[in-house]
C-alpha cells in the first residue's frame, strides 16, 4: 500500500517498555507528525500505527503507520490491513512509487519538534 511507514527507534530494543522516557516522548511527535502527512498526501480517512513485534525476525520494536484509505474493502480494516502484506494477488508498491511517495511525505512533513541545534531525535 502507497505510504505504509514503518517506524523504529535508532537503537535495538526489543519492548516498548525498555524505551528511555526521551525515546518514548520522541515516538508520539513522530506518530502524530507522520500521520499528519500521510493526510496530507495520501488523503487518508486516518491512520493505523500498530506494533507487535513478535513475528520472527521482527521482535523489536517497529510501529507500522498505515495510511487507511476511504475505499479500503472493510476485511481489510483494523488488523485486517496486514493480510494486504500476506496476498499474493496485490501488487507491490514499485521502487518509483516509493520514491515519489517518500519525497511528497517529505515535502508534506511537518518536521516534528524543534529541537536545540545539534540535537536529535531517538527515532
Amino acid at each position: 500500500m502507497p505510504g505504509w511507514l514503518v517506524l523504529l527507534p535508532r537503537r535495538h530494543v526489543t519492548a516498548i517498555h525498555d524505551l528511555t522516557d526521551a525515546e518514548a516522548a520522541s515516538l508520539g511527535v513522530w506518530q502524530v507528525d507522520l500521520s499528519r502527512a500521510l493526510r496530507s498526501v495520501t488523503g487518508c480517512a486516518k491512520t493505523y500505527v500498530v506494533q507487535f513485534a513478535e513475528a520472527a525476525g521482527f521482535a523489536h520494536v517497529h510501529f507500522h503507520v498505515v495510511p487507511r484509505m476511504p475505499d479500503l474493502r472493510p476485511e481489510h480494516r483494523g488488523p485486517g490491513v496486514f493480510d494486504l502484506l500476506r496476498s499474493p494477488d496485490q501488487e507491490g508498491v514499485t521502487p518509483d512509487e516509493a520514491d515519489r511517495m517518500a519525497l511528497a511525505l517529505r515535502s508534506a512533513w511537518s518536521g516534528g519538534v524543534v529541537r536545540p541545534p545539534g540535537s536529535r531525535s531517538d527515532f
